[in-house]
């Protein structure tokens, strides 16, 4: 794996994506270093969005190759879904795993707490 590690998932740290990204099945998935160039940007983000206060949360995780999203997660649609073929592998693999998918899920409930937290800021 070139350049540091891959995707992380909802709930773990850094350390926990080398797990992930060694159970990927694709040798063209960024998690194996794969994707094209020499050189690249691999980011993760996430979002908790908020409508009516907590009374609908949403949680958004999204995979970022090389500025282009690949992969992503939604509370809403409670499954990684492959936003290009580079995705395919990570999101068919993370989706058989139940901790991986429970850990995702659960991420909506940390949003709901959090809001709680800075509500009054």
């Amino acid at each position: 794996m070139r350049g540091g590690l891959g995707p992380t998932h909802p709930g773990k740290s850094g350390a926990g994506c080398v797990g992930l990204c060694l159970s990927s099945m694709s040798s063209g998935s960024p998690c194996r270093g794969g994707g094209g160039s020499q050189h690249f940007l691999l980011q993760s983000k996430h979002d908790c969005l908020y409508t009516n206060g907590t009374e609908r949360v949403r949680f958004l995780h999204r995979y970022i190759w090389d500025r282009q999203p690949f992969l992503h997660f939604d509370s809403e649609v409670g499954r990684f879904v492959a936003d290009t073929e580079l995705g395919r592998p990570d999101a068919e693999g993370w989706n058989k795993d139940p901790a991986i998918l429970a850990d995702a899920r659960a991420a909506v409930d940390r949003c709901r707490h959090n809001y709680g937290a800075v509500e009054p800021f």
